[in-house]
């Protein structure tokens, strides 16, 4: 396992859903995510989110995830602090580096994933938080990946490298 915590350390700490775009994202306790659409009752799953609708949407858009590790440097190093959920990415994960993912699949509780590239910030996360955070963020942003075996993601499931994609 190549750049990750021992799998009783990495863990899911937070998962967010939004509505539909430009709503801010609320916690839940767990979520169904499907190949191919993505978190259920999340914008993105719905066809409803900035990527435009289902068929459009191209490689590694059906989750985004987040360092806890990073949202506290955040605030540690630049003085920005952000809100659970704030960050807009879907799982908040703790103990695994996310950086290291990209190419390789991994299990989230039931589910497996397959990291694709970095979540890197953009000008309308920026808008919506009204802090300046895509220099100190840039490539610690998160990941975004595809959900390769579908089920149920729940706040404290490990997280496990399964290996290259």
């Amino acid at each position: 396992m190549t750049g990750t915590a021992p799998p009783s350390e990495a863990r899911v700490e937070a998962i967010h859903v939004a509505r539909d775009r430009g709503l801010p994202p609320r916690p839940v306790e767990l979520v169904r995510a499907t190949p191919g659409a993505g978190l259920e009752g999340d914008r993105y799953a719905d066809g409803r989110g900035t990527w435009g609708r289902r068929g459009e949407r191209g490689r590694g858009r059906d989750l985004t995830l987040v360092e806890a590790e990073e949202v506290e440097r955040l605030a540690l190093e630049f003085g920005i602090e952000l809100a659970p959920g704030e960050t807009r990415r879907n799982v908040t994960t703790r103990g695994i580096r996310l950086n290291d993912l990209v190419g390789r699949r991994f299990r989230i509780g039931e589910v497996v994933c397959e990291g694709v590239r970095l979540c890197e910030p953009c000008t309308y996360l920026e808008e919506v938080t009204g802090r300046s955070i895509r220099e100190p963020l840039l490539h610690r942003a998160g990941l975004r990946a595809d959900i390769v075996t579908g089920g149920v993601i729940a706040v404290g499931d490990p997280i496990s490298d399964l290996g290259p994609a």
